[in-house]
């Protein structure tokens, strides 16, 4: 199939139209203005519908109504307008509905910095919103995994009737690559997929709370509450034969870094120049952060392995604390970082690599 050569935000927003997305809803924010601005395009040429909305919460309203009604929907934002969204997205997670967002993610806390950071690893895993639910999250290294990972996330979110989010920052967002596009599902495909939603979808027909697509406050009585949670807790379970990861050079590795999304990236050249010195580095990519593939760290030898490297662009670091739990205190874990808009570089890396194996 033919390359194309595209933004990363431009990448994301056309993935989705080919996957039928046929709603978005949005607000401006740096770095991910590219991804609405192609939507209000893109959209009227499909049939599909495109609002700027007043707000963050407003915007993620609206894809809640849309996506209720059975409609490929999805939004997006930056850190903090993602923190504004987190109300709206815990209530598609608690009306089982299919949705999708990226986060094309800055540094903060609060209004932080527009360059690009990894400092919201904690909110994309581990508290999206109140009430402890959960998503698949994806990180894309390069722009084909980002136009690749959101196509499937349609089919994620329409599978488990949940929230799936698209955890990019804004190297991935504003960075141009050649990508292979999907193909452009059909208008019949598209109105299958919204017909076969028709059995719990907010479309007019009588109320059926088993199924329902909508929260009325006060609805839910305790009992069926538990219920619910225990249907989700056995949702997220079933996604551990989801989890992605890519292992590079690992086996007989003596170090090895670990990172997500572009500090991965990163880290894989580094790994090829430390081994071109005679330094034996691996590398394990987390490609879905959450559930997060813990089982990928058993496959160190710890026998050779004098420390696990996570590499990552947050001060304090966040991802660590899934890397921990993989290790489980088997060799020593240090950390490289950097922070405020700081891009994580090459030489730094490698720095931190050769300073452990010099110390060891």
């Amino acid at each position: 199939m033919a390359r194309v050569f595209m933004k990363g935000c431009e990448a994301i927003a056309e993935a989705a139209v080919r996957a039928g997305c046929r709603f978005f809803a949005g607000y401006p924010i740096t770095p991910q203005n590219e991804i609405p601005e192609y939507f209000s395009r893109r959209l009227p040429e499909v049939g599909g519908v495109f609002v700027q909305g007043e707000s963050e919460v407003a915007s993620v309203n609206m894809v809640y109504g849309a996506a209720s009604a059975g409609t490929r929907s999805m939004t997006s934002s930056s850190s903090p307008g993602i923190a504004l969204k987190s109300e709206g997205i815990s209530y598609c997670a608690a009306a089982r509905i299919p949705m999708v967002y990226a986060n094309i993610s800055r540094g903060g806390p609060g209004v932080g910095s527009i360059q690009p950071a990894q400092m919201d690893y904690f909110q994309a895993t581990k508290a999206s919103g109140n009430g402890g639910f959960q998503m698949m999250v994806f990180a894309p290294s390069t722009v084909q995994e980002a136009v690749d990972m959101t196509y499937k996330a349609f089919d994620y979110a329409d599978r488990d009737r949940n929230p799936v989010l698209i955890l990019a920052d804004g190297v991935i967002g504003t960075m141009m690559e050649p990508v292979v596009l999907p193909e452009m599902k059909s208008d019949e495909e598209v109105a299958a997929i919204k017909e076969s939603k028709k059995g719990w979808a907010c479309i007019g027909h009588k109320l059926d709370y088993a199924n329902r697509s909508w929260i009325q406050p006060g609805q839910w009585q305790t009992t069926v509450m538990q219920q619910v949670n225990e249907d989700a807790a056995a949702l997220y379970e079933s996604w551990k034969k989801d989890v992605q990861v890519e292992e590079y050079q690992v086996a007989d590795a003596e170090i090895v870094l670990t990172a997500y999304g572009i500090s991965a990236r990163i880290c894989k050249s580094a790994v090829d120049l430390l081994r071109s010195e005679g330094i034996k580095a691996g590398l394990i990519r987390p490609i879905t952060v959450h559930p997060f593939p813990y089982e990928a760290y058993d496959h160190i030898d710890y026998t050779k392995c004098k420390a696990v490297l996570d590499v990552e662009m947050s001060i304090p670091a966040q991802f660590v604390a899934d890397v921990e739990v993989g290790v489980k205190d088997r060799c020593p874990i240090e950390t490289c970082l950097c922070s405020g808009g700081n891009i994580m570089s090459r030489d730094k890396v490698i720095a931190a690599a050769k300073k452990i194996m010099e110390g060891k």
